[in-house]
């Protein structure tokens, strides 16, 4: 039972006392939209004006048929406007903004969706905007650290610790101490300080609310199983939300990165690497080690890069009511591959993860089984990455012919 921000053992706000006051302000004015039905309206007018909501669901046919067992149906976040789930989050508390009177937001971002996401929102509604963005994760994410910038927004590229989406949190965390006044901190993901998760998954539940209208138009029944990435938990949550009441079965899938075994990924929940502790204003699981000190991460994925996750997804675990599996790098790309090739679509790598944890899963369901994947986001903003991890001969002599006309 949630008790001030507390899932079960997990949640809560650990806060310095310079922030209560603040936060403090952000959980009155959360409570005073939640219990306005017209904020809601005006919510979803602004998403289907401005974001292309509802985002459709797709059947996958050809999919479905290289399996051979449950049909195939995908979530199409990335037809949201902006590439990704992210814009759910971000828009909603624009409008919170909007009625609270701050003029500057701040924001952190790992794979760049949610700090692009945050850069538009800023724009349109006359928002100052800094982002903060773990150096590794600039250089992998450039395209979407260009179009922040060109939105108007200024990245600070975050240089401390592993200098990737942990490191950027705490930059924001940083940045917002000093500006409590006239700055709202538009975080990302269900993580955080209360009432960050249960406020990004009440904007991101618009997802889970569509889907389950659109499944049962087009199948007459509620899927088996629903799949969703895990990194922080946002898109799994928004997902999930829509199914919470319903003999559905939810998996969630982590950064497997190197596998498990390997030390390298960013498996919270399916890992034994990971324990509970206190970081970053809340209580969850971390990989972290027998002193509390955080440990690396790795994945493929810089949006899945992250060394907690969700208080709620924590508390889904210990009470077995979500089921939370991994994916490992190349599992990822060869599911990213398949669904470019079978269906002319193309996920995010974050996304990929629950794309390959459901071609595992597809054919060992009946014919008569339905499954939903989120695609959380698309993944144009990945062709660094992906072009490196196929070792695309044309992309590198594209990339050296580019560095050579610059040096010249």
């Amino acid at each position: 039972m949630k008790n001030r921000g507390y899932y079960g053992d997990y949640g809560g706000a650990f806060l310095p006392e310079i922030l209560v006051a603040t936060f403090d302000e952000l959980e009155t004015a959360f409570e005073k939209i939640k219990n306005d039905p017209d904020f809601w309206k005006e919510y979803e007018t602004l998403m289907s004006t401005y974001s292309c909501r509802a985002t459709p669901l797709t059947f996958a046919q050809n999919l479905t048929r290289e399996f051979g067992g449950a049909k195939i149906y995908i979530k199409r976040e990335d037809l949201n406007h902006t590439g990704a789930h992210k814009a759910n989050n971000v828009m909603g508390q624009g409008l919170l903004v909007k009625r609270m009177g701050k003029k500057r937001v701040i924001a952190e971002t790992g794979a760049g969706q949610h700090g692009v996401a945050t850069a538009t929102m800023a724009a349109k509604f006359g928002f100052d905007c800094t982002i903060y963005m773990g150096e590794v994760d600039v250089l992998r994410q450039r395209p979407n650290v260009f179009w922040m910038e060109q939105l108007g927004a200024t990245v600070v590229p975050v240089t401390d610790g592993t200098r990737i989406l942990k490191d950027a949190i705490n930059e924001a965390f940083r940045d917002w101490v000093t500006h409590m006044d006239t700055t709202h901190y538009v975080l990302g993901t269900a993580c955080g300080p209360h009432p960050f998760p249960e406020m990004v998954s009440y904007f991101q539940s618009i997802i889970g609310k569509e889907a389950r209208q659109q499944i049962l138009a087009a199948e007459g029944k509620l899927p088996k199983r629903v799949y969703a990435c895990v990194g922080g938990g946002s898109n799994a949550m928004g997902l999930f939300s829509g199914f919470f009441n319903d003999p559905v079965e939810l998996v969630g899938v982590e950064a497997g990165g190197k596998g498990l075994d390997s030390g390298m990924h960013a498996s919270r929940l399916k890992s034994k690497d990971a324990s509970c502790g206190i970081a970053q204003g809340y209580k969850t699981y971390f990989l972290q080690d027998s002193d509390g000190q955080m440990k690396e991460t790795s994945s493929i994925s810089a949006g899945l890069d992250y060394v907690g996750v969700s208080p709620i997804l924590s508390a889904m675990h210990d009470k077995g009511t979500a089921r939370f599996e991994s994916a490992t790098d190349e599992e990822v790309i060869a599911a990213l591959k398949l669904t470019m090739k079978k269906e002319g679509i193309i996920p995010a790598l974050e996304s990929a993860h629950a794309f390959a944890q459901a071609f595992k899963e597809a054919p060992t369901l009946s014919r008569q089984d339905v499954i939903i994947i989120n695609q959380s986001g698309r993944g144009d903003k990945d062709i660094f990455t992906v072009a490196d991890a196929v070792d695309d001969p044309k992309w590198k002599e594209f990339i050296i012919k580019k560095a050579k006309e610059y040096h010249a």
